[in-house]
């Protein structure tokens, strides 16, 4: 039975609240409290508020201790103290789960950080200051690993510690001989686990663990910086990636401290997070959680909140392992504390927000659960008690009526927490695929054509022919031993997912030579075998297009975006697509590499989204250019903002933002804009400052450099400015004043039926305002009809010439006669011709919009004028459809769109009075 003990006189009646429950549960406490009756004292003192760092380094120094052994009493004073202010704010219900965690990090960092000074002025008085190459002082690095590096630390926690020190070298000398620092360090590090977990009459700090260090117990006990990246290099192993996601150096120092903080994050950042999303990290975390399984069922720990099936382990390895996954290509997740993880993933839709908020409610219940354990005896313990009155106890701690009702709760939480665990890490196939034997080749021959014609197969002697020569290819032989695995297990799941989608003949070999070009990828490949649904998903899409196949061929990353629940979100919200933009940029922000690849990878995965939500039919041909249209918007303006932050301090008024625009023509301009469409481009400026001209220039040419550029994220758009005025041999960057000038004084009517398209599309909008001015009062011009008409026709004329299929029954949608370009030159003439007198005609509307608003006019008639409407809708779906699949040169049997060809052929005849 517990002994009931008297609360201590509390004038200010904090203590006397938060007394009876704390007192009844802890016998730690207790006992704490009858031989140190200071304790009491201390904690009327201190119960109403959370300590801080402060005062207990306050209480050290009050201390000053002056002998190894007044430091441990010391040390371990103040931990009797802290932990008795926990335990009775934590159970009277005055400390959250954040506050008990936080205030036992800080115990640690401040018990830690006075020990290491303390020891480090004895052994510097002995041997002088350890030296770097540069003749400076050098310090110990503390590292802490697990909760307590992610500032988690429970209240009857180990602390897991790795030493590390700068450089090689030598001591300055001191009262004694010089020493090498290594052993300098040595002797340091021996002092301070002594002084931390040394078990004396006051009891210990902390246990303290150094099996984490490089070869565990086997290893050095310290090692420098140079050494850790050598062994990172040669012998890091998977699981050690998954400890050191945490680690975090506890005494960061001076500036020259810090400098050695950052070469240590330096070496370890890479090794923890790949630049690539590495799904393999799901294997080795698997098999690292099947050696913790098996261990918890050797020791029957089934009772384990931990490491338990459900436990807190499950939870961490959950979050840790997206960590690991994408830590390397989104830096915000790499980040320590657990909670913060799942609020990213969560923010990410890595995880549902109702998952995320379940584990987190897991997570929180298993943490206060595990500190009541904790509390009565003050023992690292996470087994759940035996005994009814030690079970009474812990459920009335949580401010359950029962025992069954606490176990209620948790049994729930811990199967929430193993379904998630299941549904991440469960293995994605058990035993020999049914369909193994046609991708070894161990079927016969008959047999292996007859079940691929069952599957629905056309060609299935094809098929096996381009497999054989797949399987015998020095590529696949030569593929390192862990990625051609895991292509075998790929293998017979292509036949499956390539017979579910309606094309199953070109989604099989579209799908292998997709694996043939990443299968050096292991990464890639993991991601496909651990995601079966991402593999249907992928043999879906480039079954349905070639140009689907091609573009993940070259960007294989977007594989990734197979996982996402909202690639078939056809609502975009732009607004926060910029933000999320806008701070992974600011991640890398003077990292030009880095920023065009973000550009680039932010981009290809929107055109990935939009391309899937497209075969899938979820878009009209018009709604998908408008879309297209305001991506490239978007990026146009991003990619301006980045590059004048570099220029900026050049402009004399550095502070301002650049007066200039980027003007969009063609099929951007119109709206109009397709998967592999370039961008037609000309660049203004409005500034009158004087010698601005050349700034200008540089950010055109250096906009141009960014979007255009090959890294190794692919290309942003290809960018064409040849329609500035004067084309190649024109400036750059055009003042608005000779773009007016060019435009009316020097411009070919070609260049004016070019601007029926065009419209500002980034930059500064005065100077889009400027230009829409001009290119309405260039539209407006009044012009002879019949000298216009001679042009427009002459400038048909030598496009035909140059592109025009030569007859036959092939009809080539854009070029031929009755097809796109007539269209667009129909309505060119008509805004040329008559917005003089009809302002409503110089709107960037679109040529459809245009056709039906020059029949509300008159200017042609309405049976005319429906007709190539539609056949103007029919040729753009047409173009996109063929384009998917057939390159660049979109053309049909001329016979399927005659009625349409006829359609715009009439209208052209009516409008020009041609033959």
């Amino acid at each position: 039975m517990n002994t009931a003990c008297p609360a201590p006189a509390d004038p200010a009646g904090h203590l006397t609240a938060l007394w009876p429950t704390a007192q009844a549960h802890s016998r730690f406490l207790r006992n704490l409290l009858a031989a140190r009756p200071e304790v009491a004292d201390w904690l009327v003192d201190k119960v109403g508020q959370p300590v801080t760092a402060e005062q207990m380094e306050a209480f050290l120094a009050d201390q000053a201790p002056y002998s190894d052994e007044t430091l441990k009493r010391s040390l371990r004073r103040l931990r009797q103290r802290v932990m008795a202010l926990l335990i009775v704010r934590d159970l009277g219900g005055a400390a959250d789960l954040g506050e008990v965690v936080e205030c036992m990090t800080q115990l640690a960092d401040v018990t830690t950080n006075f020990a290491l000074d303390f020891f480090h002025r004895q052994l510097a008085e002995l041997f002088g200051q350890p030296l770097d190459s540069r003749g400076e002082p050098e310090r110990l690095l503390v590292i802490g690993m697990g909760k307590l590096g992610g500032r988690e630390l429970n209240v009857s926690s180990d602390v897991d510690y790795i030493f590390v020190y700068p450089e090689e070298g030598q001591t300055a000398g001191g009262s004694g001989r010089r020493i090498d620092n290594y052993e300098f360090f040595h002797r340091l590090g021996k002092r301070l686990i002594a002084a931390l977990g040394d078990l004396t009459e006051d009891g210990q700090v902390f246990r303290v663990d150094m099996r984490l260090r490089p070869n565990g117990d086997s290893g050095p006990l310290v090692g420098s910086l140079g050494s850790l990246e050598n062994y990172f290099i040669a012998q890091g192993r998977e699981w050690e990636r998954y400890a050191w996601i945490k680690a975090r150096v506890m005494n960061s120092g001076d500036n020259l401290q810090a400098e050695w903080v950052q070469a240590l994050q330096a070496i370890a950042r890479p090794f923890v997070f790949r630049k690539y999303l590495d799904f393999g990290a799901i294997n080795a975390m698997r098999e690292l959680h099947g050696q913790i399984r098996r261990e918890v069922m050797r020791k029957d720990m089934a009772e384990h909140i931990k490491l338990g099936p459900g436990g807190i382990r499950e939870i961490e390895f959950i979050a840790q392992v997206f960590q690991l996954i994408r830590g390397g290509r989104d830096p915000a997740l790499q980040v320590r504390p657990t909670l913060q993880v799942l609020a990213l993933l969560a923010e990410r839709r890595l995880l549902s927000a109702e998952s995320e908020s379940a584990l987190a409610a897991a997570y929180v219940f298993l943490r206060r659960l595990e500190h009541r354990l904790q509390y009565v005896n003050d023992a690292q313990t996470h087994r759940l008690p035996s005994a009814d009155e030690e079970r009474e106890q812990i459920a009335h701690s949580l401010a359950f009526a029962d025992w069954p009702a606490l176990l209620d709760i948790l049994d729930a939480h811990r199967a929430i927490v193993a379904r998630h665990f299941e549904q991440v890490f469960s293995e994605p196939e058990e035993g020999r695929h049914a369909l193994a034997t046609l991708w070894d080749g161990s079927a016969s021959p008959d047999e292996a054509l007859e079940r691929l014609s069952t599957l629905g197969f056309r060609q299935p002697q094809a098929l096996l022919a381009r497999l054989r020569s797949f399987r015998d290819s020095a590529r696949y032989l030569q593929l390192p031993a862990s990625n051609r695995e895991r292509l075998d297990a790929l293998g017979p799941r292509v036949f499956e997912a390539a017979a579910g989608t309606g094309t199953p003949d070109a989604s099989w070999l579209r799908t292998l030579d997709f694996l043939e070009t990443i299968s050096r990828r292991g990464a890639y490949l993991a991601l496909l075998q651990q995601y079966p649904p991402a593999l249907n998903k992928l043999a879906e899409l480039i079954g349905s297009s070639s140009w689907a196949a091609d573009y993940l061929t070259r960007h294989p990353i977007l594989l990734d975006e197979l996982l996402d629940s909202r690639i078939f979100d056809v609502r975009t919200d732009w607004h926060e697509f910029r933000r999320e933009l806008l701070a992974r940029l600011a991640q890398a922000e003077d990292d030009t590499e880095r920023e065009m690849d973000i550009l680039r990878e932010t981009h290809h995965a929107q055109v990935f989204h939009f391309l899937a939500q497209d075969i899938a039919g979820m878009h009209t041909v018009e709604h998908l250019a408008d879309r297209l249209s305001e991506l490239a918007d978007l990026m146009v303006q991003t990619t301006l903002d980045l590059c004048w932050r570099r220029l900026r301090q050049r402009h004399p008024r550095p502070s301002e933002p650049p007066r200039f625009a980027v003007i969009a023509y063609g099929k951007l301009g119109g709206k109009e804009l397709g998967f592999a469409s370039d961008l037609d481009l000309v660049y203004l400026h409005d500034d009158p400052t004087p010698d601005v001209g050349e700034i200008y220039a540089r950010l055109g040419q250096r906009m141009s450099t960014w979007m255009s550029a090959q890294t190794p994220a692919g290309m942003l758009f290809e960018i064409d400015l040849r329609l500035r005025p004067n084309g190649d041999a024109g400036m750059l960057v055009c003042p608005v004043s000779a773009f007016r000038d060019y435009q009316l004084q020097h411009a070919w009517v070609w260049e004016h039926q070019a601007l029926t398209r065009a419209r500002f599309c980034a930059g500064d909008p005065a100077v889009g305002e400027a230009f829409e001015a001009i290119r309405v009062e260039i539209l407006r011009q009044p012009r002879d009809l019949a000298t216009l008409r001679d042009e427009v026709l002459a400038m048909r004329r030598r496009m035909l010439e140059q592109h025009a299929s030569r007859g036959g029954e092939d009809f080539d949608i854009k070029h031929d006669r009755g097809g796109l370009i007539d269209v667009e030159f129909i309505v060119q003439y008509l805004v040329l011709g008559h917005a003089h007198a009809h302002p409503r005609l110089c709107g960037n509307l679109g040529n459809i919009a245009l056709l039906g608003i020059a029949a509300e006019l008159g200017l042609i008639p309405g049976e005319l004028a429906e007709p190539v409407r539609n056949a103007y809708r029919e040729f753009r779906r047409l173009q996109h459809v063929l384009r998917l699949n057939a390159g660049r040169r979109a053309r049909v049997e001329r016979a399927s769109v005659s009625r349409r060809i006829d359609a715009v052929g009439a209208l052209w005849r009516q409008v020009f009075a041609s033959d």
